[in-house]
């Protein structure tokens, strides 16, 4: 099985953007250059495995939705919600959190 390092880098750049992260933070986080991070989303460099490690870190996410497009497992469903809250400031939060402290005492039919 051939490694497909075009899918790989447009994996990372979607996670990056979904979170809203510049490639400079990223690269911060990882402690590596942001040209570096630029290549590798372009398939001009290839990652090793710890930099793979430290992207999923810096990502909040498993080095598997980088090689294959997905970490959701089933059962997983709260993390949909969790990357809605994570950019929320804190009177959002609070209202989320009322919100959900409302939901969680409905019974369900």
């Amino acid at each position: 099985m051939e490694v497909d390092y075009s899918k790989i880098g447009q994996h990372i750049a979607r996670r990056r953007k979904d979170l809203r992260l510049t490639q400079a933070k990223v690269a911060e986080l990882c402690n590596i250059s942001d040209q570096y991070l630029s290549n590798i989303e372009r398939a001009v460099s290839i990652p090793s495995t710890e930099v793979i490690m430290r992207l999923a870190a810096a990502l909040d996410t498993t080095p598997d939705e980088f090689l294959v497009g997905t970490s959701r497992q089933e059962g997983e469903e709260w993390k949909n919600v969790a990357e809605l809250l994570r950019n929320m400031d804190p009177k959002h939060l609070a209202l989320a959190k009322s919100l959900l402290e409302w939901l969680s005492e409905q019974p369900l039919s």
